[in-house]
């Protein structure tokens, strides 16, 4: 990496937002192009989807960067993106067969609560662990901590039941970052919402 580089590392981790733009955008094209997709997913995934959502974990994360090892900077982002790439693919995988537990429609009731019961490990109907009204203030809260094109693709596809390429065409992505980002933003809300056991524990 080149001083300016290094120096754009420091900056970013310490907040500064430009800093991590020039950063996003003289490392990503090279990350960009190492990226393989097999013929089987490129009609649905390219590249560029992978680096869409790369990005916005870049933002999220890079307060958590170690900033006096700034030269592996490269390598943190090639590792995000390898990782969501992995994940879109297991996604777009598991479309064809989801378990049953994992399918929204198969809950009758509200969509919120679905939502609540399946991002707590399905352990149950919400009400078992938290009043339905909690869970729905909790699930409410926990979306206004994501970022938006996560929140935004979990409120468009998990609770108006929107199909991925109705999604795909209100946020201008392709389908593929349409996986990418419910997927992202499904495990951001796991961590906000917590385990089903902390979610009791601290509803007594």
């Amino acid at each position: 990496m080149s001083p300016a580089e290094l120096n754009w590392v420091r900056l970013a981790v310490a907040g500064d937002k430009d800093a991590l733009g020039e950063l996003l955008e003289a490392v990503g094209p090279d990350i960009e192009a190492g990226l393989s997709i097999s013929p089987k997913w490129q009609g649905m995934l390219d590249p560029a989807d992978v680096m869409q959502v790369t990005y916005i974990e870049a933002f999220a994360h890079i307060h958590g960067f170690d900033s006096t090892r700034a030269e592996a900077f490269p390598s943190w982002l090639k590792r995000i993106a390898e990782n969501n790439l992995r994940d879109a693919i297991r996604s777009l995988q598991a479309k064809k067969n989801p378990p049953p537990h994992l399918k929204l429609d198969a809950y009758a009731g509200d969509s919120n609560l679905a939502l609540f019961d399946i991002l707590t490990s399905g352990c149950g109907t919400p009400s078992r662990i938290v009043r339905q009204d909690e869970a729905q203030v909790r699930l409410r809260h926990a979306l206004s901590c994501l970022p938006s094109d996560y929140a935004r693709t979990s409120q468009l596809y998990d609770l108006e039941g929107k199909t991925e390429e109705e999604v795909a065409a209100t946020l201008n992505r392709s389908v593929g970052a349409v996986f990418m980002l419910r997927q992202r933003g499904h495990d951001r809300l796991r961590a906000l919402l917590g385990t089903p056991s902390n979610i009791l524990e601290s509803s007594t």
